[in-house]
């Protein structure tokens, strides 16, 4: 929710938050596209995001602390070390590496051999002749589409519910359970996001600035931070689109798909975006999730049955079905 009717600060400190409140997306998103933006003009783009990246974690880690959103989210969950361990098993392998190693052999397995403009199918698909800035907006496009269908199907096909459940369990969200993803559900979309990108022989430089961009706009929209967005979150996905994208509610959490843009949850009708109510702040799933990292990793490969015996275990409850 924007919250942008809310009534004017009455002091210092809560002029300060207001007005933060306003920037803080925009200014960190632009910051961070700024350093990396030199990173490339430097050849070292690596570098640069993950200077921008370390600066964008500092700089959520104290504004959660300063302008929460949502106050009892602060309150420690247990967690953390499931959150990062995530993280480090999917974005740290199978996004870094299948990104960086397999999407980019394809590109140039599929990019023109010539000059000529000859390629895949026989002709230049990627418009390389375009400026940069706009090579990466329309690779955020193309790679938007599978990437909304991939998350949309991960949420109605029950057998990919069960890896994305993973990342639906949190009850709190914060910057760092953004890489809180089964990895085969982060490889399922990695896969459908990239692949088109590499068939259309989309140029390295643009698959890392895609890439980029995907982590900086990832990482602020889990985190629990005051925000206000006005028409940011009619472009972008912003935190206040995804905490409802988070409700118990599935009416409410089965809306706004989008990864980095919400283009096609306006197309195909799955964006919501109240703005006569805050999003819930119980967040989460209805059905059972065990609370350990290597558990968690082993629950959707669990028959129905192991999972209500691992269940009963876990909580003592025997006769409950598993989630």
């Amino acid at each position: 929710m924007d919250n942008s009717t809310q009534i004017l600060p009455q002091n210092d400190e809560s002029a300060l938050k207001y007005y933060l409140s306003w920037v803080a997306w925009p200014g960190l998103f632009a910051l961070c596209m700024t350093l990396t933006g030199i990173g490339f003009a430097f050849g070292a783009p690596m570098t640069a995001f993950i200077f921008s990246y370390i600066l964008l974690i500092l700089s959520l880690f104290f504004l959660e602390r300063f302008m929460p959103h949502e106050r009892e989210w602060q309150e420690p969950d247990g967690q953390t070390f499931a959150d990062i361990a995530h993280t480090l098993t999917t974005k740290g392998t199978v996004h870094t590496l299948f990104l960086f190693a397999g999407v980019i052999g394809l590109t140039e397995i599929f990019r023109p051999a010539t000059a000529d403009g000859y390629g895949i199918f026989g002709a230049e698909l990627w418009p390389r002749g375009w400026p940069m800035f706009f090579q990466v907006a329309f690779a955020v496009v193309i790679a938007e589409f599978m990437c909304y269908w991939s998350h949309r199907t991960a949420h109605e096909i029950p057998v990919l519910w069960r890896f994305h459940a993973v990342h639906h369990s949190v009850t709190r969200l914060w910057f760092v359970n953004t890489g809180r993803f089964h990895f085969m559900d982060s490889l399922y979309r990695v896969l459908m996001g990239m692949i088109p990108l590499a068939l259309l022989g989309a140029p390295m430089e643009v698959l890392q600035w895609l890439s980029a961009v995907t982590a900086f706009i990832g990482m602020l929209t889990h985190c629990n931070v005051e925000m206000r967005f006005g028409w940011i979150s009619y472009v972008f996905n912003t935190p206040g689109l995804h905490r409802w994208h988070h409700s118990r509610d599935i009416r409410e959490g089965n809306k706004n798909y989008g990864e980095n843009v919400v283009l096609w949850d306006m197309l195909f009708g799955t964006y919501i975006n109240p703005q006569d109510r805050r999003p819930p702040a119980d967040i989460g799933i209805s059905e059972f999730m065990p609370a350990k990292f290597t558990h968690q990793l082993l629950w959707p490969f669990l028959s129905k049955d192991k999972r209500r015996e691992f269940r009963a275990k876990a909580t003592g409850i025997g006769k409950r079905k598993a989630g």
